[in-house]
């Protein structure tokens, strides 16, 4: 089944979102969601968008023929994927969260609430829909491949508006070391120090893992941690070691885990996340975290094991926004990335 992004124009009346769901029904599709991204029209209608199922053997455009039939036109059909399943009120209420932590971020956060991109004013082929966003001093530049309704941008212009309320605050030094990371697909994380305590998260977290996440982290596909290898997670093989730790938004299970073991100017990272959390940004963040952490204490690089038929780790580090350099050992991949120098 692939996944479709559908507008229609649904007239305000008792029973016209029935017909609806009968006309998507008869055209052998399931609605997965449905919500208002458009105002009223002179005519009373509102745009709704759909996010569709269709069958992958069916040809989308018999989805728009069925729905036109039943009286309603569809201003747009364009695919989606998966990551845009999430509830959009929970989604806008942890963008704003995010904001609020740090209001340099709302740009991005705006973008992620209109499924779009930041285009860059310098680009001369941007493609697709382009809309500035003006709030006071903030300009924002979006783009993406369907028309912005004055819905959205007005939640646009109120997630910027909070950003400039807060930056003319006061700034507030953060104590606390725990963060919230808000992820592609609008679910959140907390990231923190790792402690012994949080032992049964971890073996927890790594017996969920498959075999080839736990192959690609510890080069053993083993379900069961050995005795000390625990330890090691939560304190670092040579137990001066730092591990930081993702958990879900309720604190009750571990979805990731990165290690830090430094060493002589260089320290050894390592991250796992678990399979269903991964694909998300989780295991990037994870690792920029480590990366920082490693260059506020003056190391110089950052070092790593991988298979030689594992790519994964090499682009993890890329993603990261680190240069790892390679040379195979007796067999296995060890892989350095400098570090930069950190800011006073």
């Amino acid at each position: 089944m692939a996944l479709w992004r559908v507008h229609v124009q649904l007239e305000d009346r008792p029973g016209r979102l029935g017909e609806l769901a009968t006309a998507v029904g008869a055209a052998g599709c399931n609605i997965i969601s449905l919500h208002v991204v458009g105002e009223p029209a002179d005519d009373g209608s509102i745009t709704d968008e759909l996010l569709v199922k269709v069958p992958e053997s069916a040809d989308p455009a018999t989805l728009v023929e069925a729905v036109a039939s039943a009286g309603i036109p569809c201003t747009l059909l364009v695919r989606a994927d998966a990551t845009e399943l999430s509830d959009p009120a929970t989604t806008a209420l942890a963008l704003a969260r995010m904001v609020a932590a740090d209001p340099g971020s709302a740009p991005r956060a705006v973008a992620t609430m209109l499924r779009a991109r930041l285009v860059d004013p310098a680009a001369e082929n941007h493609g697709g829909h382009v809309h500035v966003i003006r709030v006071g001093a903030q300009q924002v530049r979006l783009g993406r491949a369907w028309p912005f309704t004055a819905t959205e941008l007005s939640r646009a212009a109120a997630l910027l508006e909070l950003a400039t309320q807060l930056a003319m605050r006061a700034p507030i030094r953060e104590t606390s070391p725990e963060r919230i990371l808000l992820l592609r697909d609008g679910s959140e994380v907390r990231m923190r120090p790792a402690a012994p305590a949080d032992a049964p998260l971890v073996a927890a977290l790594h017996a969920r893992c498959a075999p080839d996440s736990r192959r690609s982290r510890f080069l053993s596909p083993t379900r069961q941690l050995a005795p000390g290898e625990l330890e090691a997670l939560l304190g670092g093989a040579s137990g001066s070691g730092q591990a930081v730790l993702a958990v879900t938004a309720d604190g009750g299970s571990a979805v990731g885990i990165a290690n830090l073991d430094g060493a002589a100017g260089s320290a050894r990272a390592a991250v796992l996340v678990e399979d269903s959390w991964q694909g998300r940004g989780l295991g990037t963040a994870l690792l920029r975290r480590v990366a920082d952490m490693a260059a506020e204490q003056g190391l110089a690089e950052l070092t790593g094991v991988a298979r030689p038929d594992d790519l994964g780790v090499t682009r993890l580090l890329r993603r990261a926004g680190l240069r790892p350099s390679a040379e195979i050992v007796d067999g296995e991949v060890r892989l350095r990335a400098p570090l930069p120098a950190p800011v006073a």
